[in-house]
């Protein structure tokens, strides 16, 4: 069962989404920008709805923060209809618009056609705390810098990220990349990785924190967050 957040400053709109979406999600409640990006960064759900009109940090400044560490959907709601607000809204990130008083079956919809976008797109574009591998442009950036890599570096640094926290064998990864592993070596695994490492280190991006060494056995990509 996929995971939504629900942000939102109004109690009773909380509530009411909850008993709304609970027969067919799992809801967690934020009352704050502040509180659901720490939520967001700990629960990681599916998809978020997120109110506008919030006191400290609004709708849009919540989106834009999450938008520049995740790439998980984000619905807006709000009780204005204005087309300048629907236009900002999706300009940074969000991912659909409604519009209060909401009827449930438009809403359930509105999920389940976003949700599905979601699967679709993640399956080429990963964004990992600001690092984004795109594999229909086979672009490699962090936080909007290009960092240049091989195809071989690539398509490992892309297997590990969809992974993680999966034990790769330097077998399985020769297998998977190169095809065979007859004339390749463990090495050659070894220097690719190495290679992964200090480009991605030369960018700024933590590598050491994700990328581990598992002695006598490959690499995996964890996710400590």
């Amino acid at each position: 069962m996929k995971t939504i957040l629900l942000v939102d400053d109004e109690e009773r709109m909380l509530d009411l989404l909850t008993i709304y979406l609970s027969r067919f999600y799992i809801t967690i409640k934020a009352k704050s920008g502040i509180e659901a990006i720490a939520l967001m960064k700990q629960k990681r759900p599916d998809l978020i709805l997120l109110d506008i009109m919030m006191p400290d940090l609004d709708g849009w400044e919540t989106c834009k923060q999450i938008k520049s560490f995740s790439e998980v959907p984000i619905i807006m709601l709000t009780a204005r209809n204005e087309k300048i607000d629907v236009v900002k809204g999706l300009k940074i990130g969000a991912d659909d618009y409604v519009t209060k008083p909401f009827d449930e079956e438009e809403l359930l919809a509105r999920i389940d056609a976003v949700l599905r976008r979601a699967v679709v797109l993640n399956s080429d574009r990963i964004n990992f705390e600001g690092l984004i591998w795109d594999e229909d442009s086979h672009e490699l950036t962090y936080n909007n810098q290009y960092i240049q890599v091989t195809p071989k570096e690539f398509s490992l640094l892309g297997l590990l990220i969809k992974n993680k926290n999966k034990v790769f064998s330097r077998d399985h990864l020769l297998e998977i990349i190169w095809g065979n592993t007859s004339f390749t070596e463990y090495r050659t695994i070894d220097s690719h990785m190495r290679n992964i490492r200090e480009k991605l280190r030369q960018a700024d991006f933590p590598v050491d924190l994700y990328l581990e060494t598992v002695w006598g056995v490959g690499y995996k990509w964890t996710d400590k967050q």
